[in-house]
This record gives C-alpha cells, structure tokens and sequence, in this order.
C-alpha cells in the first residue's frame, strides 16, 4: 500500500470536514482512481472537473498520471487570484489531457477556446532534412513556472477580455507525434482575443520560460539553442 498525505484547501476543506487527511491507497493507481475513493470517504466533494484541480508533490496532475510513493496531494477549487478568472501553468512529465485542462479554465460565460500544442517532429523539411528520433526536454522549474505566470499576467493585460489561460509544458524523453506544450485560451467570444493571445503565449514562452531540448537523431545528438536574449523588461 502506499500512504499519501492529503491536503484540502478553500471550500474544499470546508466539504471536506478537514484540512488535511492521511490515506492509504492501493500501488500504482491513477489521480482519476484516487478522486474516487476520496468521494467515497468525502461525499460533499464536488465530481466535477471544473471545481476540484488535484496538484501531486506540488504539480498540477491529470486523470491519467500515477501516484508516487508517498506523494503530498493537494486538492483544491480552480485558483482564482481573488477576481482573476482561472489560470493554470505548469511544468508536468504527464500526458497532456486537453479535455481537462480546458474544463478547469472554461467559465459559464465561457464560449470560445483557442489551443496551440506543440507536437514533436519526427521529420523536419525547413533548412536541413533530417529525421528526429526523441527530443529529450529539461526546465528549470521553479523559474519557469514564475516565468510562465508573467506570460500569463501578461496576456492579460494585452486582451483583458480573455477568461482561462492555461500554459503546460511537458519535460522528459517525448517521442514524435508527441504534445510538448500546450497554450490555451478561453473568453466569451472568437473575437475577444484567444486567437491573438495563444500566439503571443507560445511566442513569449519561447523567449523568456528557461525550457530546453535535446534533439537526439539517428547519427547523434545537440541541444537546441534559441536566438532570443532577455532584457530587463522582461
């Protein structure tokens, strides 16, 4: 059995009865897996995605991620920011779930969505033609996520109109066909500003957020340097 820890948080500690729980969960189950015996010891918790985000060891995690030996669980309603609409960004070796992230940064006034993700090549035809056998991506974190929440303030400020913003690198070995990176957006409407303000987020994430990747191809290997140097502005 593994004994995780779990924590409960704003109205959720409210539902939940307590601030903080210890449980033993079976090996290898998934947060989806988890979610359910927690609403089975914690009725009142709230089933939809919308309302309960699940971070493991202080990232955010998805349905499909394991739960690691005793991992710190934090359960919570979406992060707000007091008045802010909700904002997600993270650095994860989890698959990228786009069903669930667009449903923790979507609102009932909410009725438009702009995605971008990045997909790892296995061929590249721009400059040189070469084939990609894995790109092996690094980041360091802590200054990554901090980077991350000012692309997010920044749109912001830009399109104030947006609703969610969800910024999710993956890190790791990711193999063709892979989503790296995912940038989404949600307003009211088409022409609030999502097309506009999930190009400038991959833009600006590759300009400032300290993520890096390794392309390995059949005959060796070199890390990917990019041209951009930050300023002070940034």
């Amino acid at each position: 059995m593994n004994k995780v820890k779990i924590l409960f948080f704003a109205t959720l500690k409210d539902r939940a009865g307590t601030a903080k729980a210890d449980l033993e969960i079976p090996d290898s189950i998934t947060v989806a897996e988890l979610k359910e015996l927690l609403f089975q010891r914690f009725p009142d918790l709230p089933k939809s995605k919308a309302n309960l985000l699940v971070a493991v060891n202080k990232e955010y995690a998805f349905d499909q991620e394991q739960i690691p030996q005793g991992a710190e669980i934090a359960l919570f309603p979406p992060v707000s920011g007091g008045s802010e609409p909700p904002t997600i960004f993270s650095i994860t070796k989890a698959e990228l779930d786009l069903n669930a992230i667009l449903a923790q940064i979507t609102l009932p006034t909410t009725g438009a969505a702009c995605f971008f993700s990045g997909v790892v090549r296995g061929i590249t035809s721009r400059g040189k033609a070469h084939e990609t056998v894995h790109l092996e991506y690094e980041a360091y974190v802590p200054m990554a996520e901090a980077k991350m929440r000012q692309v997010t303030d920044e749109i912001r400020q830009r399109w104030p109109r947006v609703e969610g913003i969800a910024i999710v690198q993956r890190v790791g070995v990711l193999q063709p066909g892979t989503p790296t990176v995912l940038i989404a957006c949600t307003a009211a409407h088409r022409d609030t500003g999502v097309f506009e303000a999930a190009r400038y987020g991959i833009d600006r994430l590759k300009e400032i957020v300290p993520i890096w990747k390794k392309e390995v191809k059949p005959g060796g290997e070199e890390w990917i340097e990019g041209e951009y140097t930050p300023s002070a502005k940034d």
